[in-house]
């Protein structure tokens, strides 16, 4: 019972990981709007989806320890969802390439995923909190 609603709840759980790894990537570009020469990045939140739910992107790459006191290589982007340059619209003189109308855009459409995500799965319990209390 427990794995078919694991089963289940999966494709929300990696989603909502997903796009609160994409909001930190966001929320960065915009705190790195006057940085000379950032490069603002984003991921593509459909291929990481589609790799995370194949398994082919379970996670970041593990290294090889060959000795006890080197440090895990846990380091990485979850499910294979590599930040990517975003394309630059229009040049800044001081080499950054952060537009605010287009951050602030991603954001406030990434927001309400996650809050549809949340949404979604609050009416999942829900419906299995109504068929417990119905027995």
């Amino acid at each position: 019972m427990i794995d078919r609603l694991n089963e289940s709840l999966r494709v929300y759980q990696t989603s909502i990981n997903l796009r609160a790894y994409r909001q930190e990537a966001l929320a960065s570009n915009i705190a790195n709007a006057d940085t000379p020469n950032y490069k603002a990045r984003d991921i593509d939140f459909k291929a990481a989806l589609a790799n995370a739910l194949s398994g082919r992107g379970d996670g970041p790459v593990a290294l090889n320890r060959t000795s006890a006191g080197h440090l895990g290589g846990a380091t990485g982007a979850p499910y294979g969802s590599e930040l990517k340059y975003r394309t630059e619209y229009q040049g800044a003189v001081d080499g950054n390439t952060v537009n605010m109308d287009v951050e602030r855009a991603a954001l406030a459409e990434n927001s309400i995923h996650y809050e549809a995500l949340l949404t979604f799965i609050r009416g999942r319990f829900d419906g299995l909190r109504m068929a417990m209390q119905s027995q």
